[in-house]
């Protein structure tokens, strides 16, 4: 799965979490970027990210996140040890 194909599934999955579409992910958006992206919603959106794509996040990797493109990264480690 390319880099373009992982961020249209997390565009897809902010959008069903976040009940909008008016945002654009790119690697530098951060929470502060995206209406309704607080705490609990956070949350939400890595649960149904690790759904969509079948990964399990690690603590670390989680802690580490500051912006999408971290997160896209993250992903694409997680899917290459499968």
């Amino acid at each position: 799965m390319d880099r373009d194909d992982i961020l249209l599934k997390v565009n897809a999955a902010f959008a069903k979490i976040l009940e909008h579409s008016n945002f654009n992910l790119e690697d530098t958006t951060t929470a502060a970027d995206v209406d309704g992206w607080e705490s609990v919603t956070h949350m939400l959106i890595i649960n149904e990210i690790e759904q969509v794509f079948n990964i399990k996040f690690k603590l670390m990797d989680l802690m580490g996140m500051n912006n999408v493109g971290d997160l896209l990264r993250t992903i694409t480690a997680e899917l290459n040890t499968k």
